[in-house]
């Protein structure tokens, strides 16, 4: 899951809301609606719109968001100030915790301790981004490549995985895909993460690197150029460069 979006103003209105649904039950000649209860996290955003995010079983927000109108919120839905101080609050507080444990861990080359605090994280909120991401991590650091292709499976499924607010984890994770010689999976993953980055140099530095490993030196320079056309001061890029061309050379 993705941070879930913050509002601007400090009076915006931001908590929990119920609704109610109809749900159906059953199949065939049985099925019936039932009403249900729907839990909400709802935020305000800047152009007066709600972002809106359905609470798992643990009142933890996740999967995607929606929009809906002020209006809307006001008229379908009852705020529930007593779910959002006692259960969602606290249970969010865990999981950032959880988070900047693992990090910390990731950080200090601690995989096995980052991957207990990440799986963690991800039993309450299995879409949380940073965790998936360092669980990744963690899988990669020591060489554990079938895990680590389970999780590169998993992350570019999610949507809010390649957002450029988390272009520095998506750029490690792919550099660690590499070292790890998985080339098929971190063209795949850069080629997904590409269309919302398309100006960030790293990212097509790295996608040159790939190329380069994969015997591939003429899409290579075509990515290091790129990136050199983004930031033209980037030394690495500006020596890799060089290199390629001299190598095309012979």
């Amino acid at each position: 899951m993705s941070s879930p979006p913050l509002p601007s103003p400090s009076n915006a209105i931001k908590g929990v809301f119920s609704t109610k649904c109809l749900i159906p039950v059953g199949f065939g000649h049985t099925k019936k609606n039932t009403v249900q209860n729907l839990l909400v996290y709802a935020v305000e955003q800047e152009n007066d719109q709600i972002s809106v995010q359905s609470l798992n079983d643990r009142f933890m927000p996740t999967g995607a968001s929606r929009l809906i109108t002020k209006e809307e919120l006001l008229k379908n839905y009852l705020p529930e100030p007593d779910v959002y101080f006692s259960k969602v609050i606290p249970v969010m507080r865990e999981v950032e915790k959880g988070v900047a444990r693992g990090e910390r861990h990731l950080q200090h080359k601690e995989a096995f301790s980052a991957e207990m605090e990440f799986k963690n994280v991800l039993r309450i909120d299995e879409e949380n981004i940073r965790a998936t991401f360092g669980l990744g991590q963690c899988y990669l650091s020591r060489g554990d490549r079938e895990r680590g292709d389970i999780v590169f499976r998993r992350l570019v499924r999610l949507k809010g995985a390649f957002q450029p607010c988390h272009k520095h984890m998506f750029n490690e994770f792919g550099i660690a895909l590499r070292k790890n010689k998985m080339f098929a999976q971190a063209l795949k993953y850069y080629a997904r993460a590409m269309p919302l980055c398309k100006s960030d140099e790293n990212l097509m530095f790295n996608m040159s690197r790939i190329f380069h490993e994969k015997g591939r030196d003429t899409l290579a320079l075509k990515f290091v150029i790129k990136s050199l056309e983004l930031n033209p001061a980037m030394p690495e890029a500006n020596q890799f460069k060089l290199y390629l061309e001299q190598k095309l050379r012979r």
